[in-house]
């Protein structure tokens, strides 16, 4: 099926082709709201509003072409506003227990990495490499130029390299070679 004819569809006000839209999107608006947020409460509050969010306003979309990034853009925009009301409570369990989603030792240490990394870095760095949201799709969410975001990637890069880095040596030093 043509995803533009029914971004069109649904722009005329046809809830199916509105329906379809968001089921055929709606594992990456999860993996991307579970990118950005810690349980899946907040993931289906995000996704949930942002859908709603999407509903209201598809009539706005200039583009029908580029459905998937402007609904991802809302998404990530109902992430951070969560984000936000949530950042003052962390949950102890949370701290404590490893998710669900772990699976591996290598899970756990690029999830480390990323959770010491300043939040853009991570956050970038999750949604082009682990979610697989490609430069072009990033640019348009983050309203930048494609330059930009392969610029923000590489100073990510470097700057998870580096801190990886000073964690081995500092693991070294200190006697613990795992």
């Amino acid at each position: 099926m043509d995803i533009t004819k029914e971004v069109k569809k649904a722009q005329k006000g046809n809830i199916k082709s509105f329906e379809y839209l968001i089921n055929i999107h709606k594992m990456t608006m999860y993996n991307v709201a579970r990118t950005l947020l810690t349980n899946d409460a907040d993931c289906s509050d995000a996704i949930q509003e942002a859908i709603l969010k999407a509903f209201s306003k598809i009539k706005n979309l200039r583009e029908p072409l580029y459905f998937k990034t402007w609904l991802l853009r809302i998404l990530i925009n109902e992430c951070n506003q969560i984000h936000r009301q949530n950042k003052k409570v962390v949950d102890f369990n949370e701290l404590t227990h490893p998710s669900a989603s772990e699976s591996g030792f290598e899970r756990v240490e690029i999830e480390q990495l990323l959770s010491i990394l300043p939040e853009e870095d991570s956050r970038l760095l999750k949604l082009y490499h682990i979610e697989d949201i490609s430069i072009k799709d990033l640019a348009e969410i983050y309203e930048k130029s494609e330059n930009t975001i392969k610029t923000w990637l590489r100073r990510a890069r470097e700057n998870a390299r580096t801190i990886w880095g000073e964690q081995e040596e500092f693991k070294w030093k200190n006697g613990s070679k795992t």
